[in-house]
């Protein structure tokens, strides 16, 4: 169904599309990237060490300790779905992603006087392990937990919406190299933040070793206030692509829609395009065969469905063909997300691999420089920026000779040669874990829980490289195919989608260890998960994991199977470029300039 386009609509879309011409580019990125680069290395910076400093100043367990940084990295990776919403809805990307940069600022400072003021902490205890010591009371939980909220509300207005700002800076789709340009910038913008991430699991974390806890956390403040310098130093730079409708409202205008027109009879889809409802210009003017009954949305029953000048009167009642093609890719690429849960699962293991390091010889080379435990996070970054820049510029090239294909393997191959690559990861875990319990046993420290295993922690090496290279497969096949199935409008959904996975992925990985805790000690044994690691099975933990990642391999083939067959002769072309001129329209409607077209908010 057309409407009309009056002249002054097209006016604006064109001065708009003028200044967008001269904003935006490769002059962006050093502050984009730079308030990415920055935040994560505040941010990540804290994580590694957390769990001595929960165990250690807070006299958490050990279960209790991983179980609150599980729920934290839940929360930190579900307020992206918030953070989404509010940037492709209402406040637009740069303004959620300028409010998350304060938030986090605002979250670091608190947990910074948490080790500042010894008030924040309950009193000093020399052996928390094996002694009673007395534990935090209500106020101070609050202070702490406070912090890590609100550092999380942060994470969760820049992560979902700084990759894809960075990529409306460069888009360009009347360059015809425009989809190699954006596969580098994923690429290397995933390459920048797992250098950040190198530099906060070596460099921070050896200043919280070496200076205490006071500078360990009192330098990733200074950093995330550069952070948000650097951000808003560069705004009259950017281009700021404003929301042009809720996404959330359009998802449930559609879902009532063809429940309220269920009785319909949907006719033959070769039948053209007359009886559906879409916009003047759209190149959405027939709905996809998949998922039908979501046609029915955006059927028109009678003329006076529309007004005058071809708006829909109820569009609770009438949808656009293109809400309802936004719908459905959400849906259709919902199963090959879940299969992401399992994998997120494994790279999210942070605080078992710290106590590990910790209780094994952390000497690079005999009598040589000492590896702080939570460091050795590093070589999963490593492995990661080496496989990133490697398969960029060396392996495409070489694959594409064979594949023909410009992007070398495709993003469900890699999505999941990484889930397959998690579990050799968790079983090389399980093996090491195994190994040095046995060791620690012969050397008599079962009763130990802070003696040294006289065993190199270098063991620990193979683990976190596999799972760096399960993540540098997995993570970024992920957002690209996110990314490819969506129109630009669903860009930070799409992001979101994968952070709400690990977010997902934490909270099993939490139930999964308040479950063992539970279970395994049941009848008087010890627990898996017990505060000593000489006394507990972490080996069993991570056999556990192995046996769900396998599992998990083939669900994914099932549903890249299912998805393949949604795809076959269902190709969406989405209306890109309509965005500023949905936005326009909808702005010069609300100022009396008489658009046609009422976009719902």
């Amino acid at each position: 169904m057309a409407s009309m386009e009056n002249p002054d609509q097209t006016k604006s879309g064109d001065e708009e599309k003028h200044v967008t011409r001269k904003l935006g580019g490769l002059k962006t990125m050093p502050f984009v990237i730079s308030n990415e680069t920055f935040e994560k290395v505040a941010s990540f910076g804290l994580l590694p060490n957390m769990i001595l400093y929960l165990t250690n100043e807070y006299h958490m367990s050990i279960a209790t300790g991983a179980n609150v940084l599980f729920i934290w990295s839940a929360i930190s990776n579900f307020m992206p779905i918030l953070g989404a919403f509010l940037s492709d809805s209402f406040l637009g990307r740069f303004l959620v992603i300028a409010l998350g940069t304060v938030t986090s600022l605002i979250g670091m400072s608190l947990l910074w006087l948490t080790a500042v003021f010894p008030q924040a902490r309950p009193p000093h205890c020399d052996s928390p392990m094996t002694e009673s010591c007395v534990k935090a009371n209500s106020a101070q939980l609050a202070h702490l937990f406070g912090s890590f909220v609100l550092m999380s509300i942060g994470a969760g207005g820049i992560r979902p919406c700084s990759l894809a700002f960075g990529a409306d800076q460069l888009y360009d789709p009347s360059n015809p190299k425009n989809k190699r340009v954006m596969q580098s910038f994923f690429n290397w913008y995933y390459a920048s933040v797992g250098l950040a991430i190198m530099i906060s699991i070596t460099v921070i974390v050896y200043i919280q070793d070496k200076a205490g806890w006071v500078v360990g956390f009192g330098v990733p403040v200074g950093l995330m206030f550069i952070s948000t310098v650097m951000f808003l130093l560069g705004s009259p730079l950017y281009i700021k692509l404003m929301p042009n409708k809720s996404l959330f409202t359009s998802f449930a205008q559609v879902t009532e829609a063809a429940w309220n027109n269920r009785d319909l009879v949907l006719p033959p889809m070769e039948s053209g395009g007359a009886i559906w409802y879409f916009h003047k210009g759209s190149k959405l003017i027939t709905p996809t065969e998949k998922l039908r009954f979501l046609n029915k949305a955006c059927m028109i029953r009678s003329p006076e469905d529309i007004d005058m000048d071809g708006r829909a009167l109820n569009p609770w009642n009438l949808c656009t063909v293109k809400q309802v093609e936004e719908l459905k890719a959400l849906i259709k690429v919902l199963p090959i997300w879940s299969s992401g849960i399992i994998i997120a699962v494994t790279i999210s293991q942070q605080s078992f691999p710290v106590l590990q390091a910790n209780s094994m010889d952390r000497h690079l080379i005999p009598g040589g420089l000492k590896i702080p435990a939570g460091s050795f996070g590093v070589f999963a970054m490593i492995t990661l920026t080496i496989w990133v820049a490697a398969y960029d510029r060396i392996v495409v090239p070489l694959l594409s000779k064979f594949t023909k294909r410009s992007q070398g393997l495709s993003q469900k191959e890699r999505m999941g040669f990484g889930l397959i690559i998690s579990c050799v990861a968790t079983a090389v875990a399980g093996l090491v874990e195994s190994k040095r319990r046995a060791a620690a046993i012969r050397q008599g420290l079962a009763d130990n829980p802070y003696g040294v295993v006289h065993m190199s922690a270098m063991w620990l090496v193979p683990q976190h490289c596999l799972i760096g290279l399960a993540e540098g497969l997995n993570a970024i096949g992920q957002i690209e195919f996110y990314y490819s199935q969506f129109p630009k409008s669903m860009a930070s959904i799409g992001v979101a989608l994968f952070t709400l996975g690990m977010a997902v992925g934490n909270l099993i990985g939490s139930l999964i260890v308040s479950i063992l805790n539970k279970v395994t000690k049941t009848h008087g044994r010890v627990s898996w998960v017990s505060n000593s690691l000489n006394k507990g099975h972490y080996d069993y933990y991570y056999w556990l994991l192995t046996a769900l990642s396998v599992i998990n391999v083939f669900y994914y083939l099932l549903c890249i199977w299912a998805f393949g067959s949604t795809e076959n002769g269902n190709k969406v072309e989405w209306d890109e470029g309509d965005g500023m001129e949905d936005e326009l329209e909808a702005d010069d409607h609300a100022k009396g300039k008489g658009s046609p077209i009422v976009f719902p908010h």
